[in-house]
């Protein structure tokens, strides 16, 4: 059985007939062609088909689309403004953060709803909020390392336009990526 859904996928609005056993998963890389998000263990456990949903980081091979209507879902193609890279990704580029970069698009999605609700978390917080994210690939320093080089990066950029800077809150990040 088939049913007609409205969802709202990186701020546009998609009107789709799906069955109604298909996961969000499914429609966005199926019906949508957004395949950023990725296919994993599909049980929940590994975090690689995150997305946000009102800004909340959620598995979205756990999630059927017909309960998410009304919400705003964000996929790793809704990150960059245009041309322009989010900051994480721009991190994680340089710092070469991503190796097979099979995860990363969960583990950005994630590291941008910790960082919308804190500016410059310590490091065993990224840890904490990644925790849901597995890796095949990396011993995740490089990692943590790009997600505090983006939030020391957002938080001078907020700073700039007249917020509370990095400096003033007396937690700053070393060169080497390490807290000082």
């Amino acid at each position: 059985m088939k049913t007609r859904i409205a969802l709202t996928v990186n701020d546009q609005p998609q009107d789709l007939l799906v069955p109604v056993h298909k996961t969000l998963l499914e429609v966005l890389r199926e019906d949508l062609g957004l395949t950023g998000t990725k296919h994993g263990c599909e049980l929940g456990e590994c975090g690689t088909c995150t997305v946000l949903v009102d800004g909340e980081p959620i598995l979205s091979c756990l999630a059927l689309p017909v309960e998410l209507q009304g919400r705003r879902i964000t996929t790793v193609e809704g990150m960059a403004d245009g041309a322009r890279l989010h900051p994480l990704q721009q991190a994680f580029a340089e710092l070469g953060a991503a190796q097979c970069g099979y995860c990363t698009p969960g583990v950005l999605l994630t590291a941008q709803a910790l960082l919308a609700s804190e500016a410059l978390p310590a490091r065993d917080r990224i840890k904490e909020a990644l925790a849901g994210n597995l890796c095949r690939c990396t011993g995740y320093t490089k990692i943590l390392d790009a997600v505090e080089l983006a939030a020391l990066r957002m938080s001078r950029g907020r700073a700039s336009r007249g917020g509370a800077s990095a400096e003033a809150s007396g937690e700053m990040i070393g060169t080497t990526g390490t807290r000082a």
